[in-house]
């Protein structure tokens, strides 16, 4: 590889980090193709980007985008999303799959540098449409539960007059 194809290379991926909410590192020593694939349709529906790049490479695109200084060492594959759910989701059912080829070693989470645990913290959140489903749902409680005892009423006052 060039120094120009290096150098656009480390553009492109610091351009994304910076505009990503999340970054996870992942080690995927001993996947098959086959598996790298079914990865790689899994985040393509969460709309997660995955790649295996150079670990210099993703060194210095992530001191280029301010995000910090991350150790990078071994065979790593990088997902990253614009949400910050999505990438650790998609990373923690891989793992949880592939417990002894795949495993989550750190992450970048809204700019900052973080390990693994927090990482799977983030998977375990529901997503945003969930979010948001639970939050009709509670909107929507009063109007149920009021539509429930007017009902309840009615069905007394029937009971009464036959």
């Amino acid at each position: 590889m060039t120094r120009q194809e290096k150098s656009e290379i480390i553009d492109f991926l610091s351009l994304e980090f910076k505009n990503s909410l999340a970054v996870v590192v992942c080690d995927y020593k001993g996947l098959t193709h086959k598996e790298l694939e079914s990865l790689r349709r899994e985040a393509k529906a969460n709309n997660t980007k995955v790649q295996v790049i150079k670990n210099t490479l993703v060194a210095k695109a992530v001191a280029k985008a301010d995000l910090g200084d991350i150790d990078l060492c071994g065979t790593n594959i990088y997902l990253w999303s614009e949400d910050q759910i999505s990438a650790c989701k998609v990373a923690d059912k891989f793992v949880t799959s592939m417990k002894d080829k795949f495993s989550i070693k750190s992450g970048i989470i809204e700019g900052q540098i973080c390990d693994a645990a927090r990482v799977n913290a983030f998977a375990k959140l529901p997503s945003r449409e969930e979010l948001l489903g639970m939050l009709a749902s509670v909107w929507m409680a009063p109007v149920r539960n009021f539509t429930i005892g007017l009902d309840a009423l009615r069905r007394k006052k029937e009971e009464e007059a036959a």
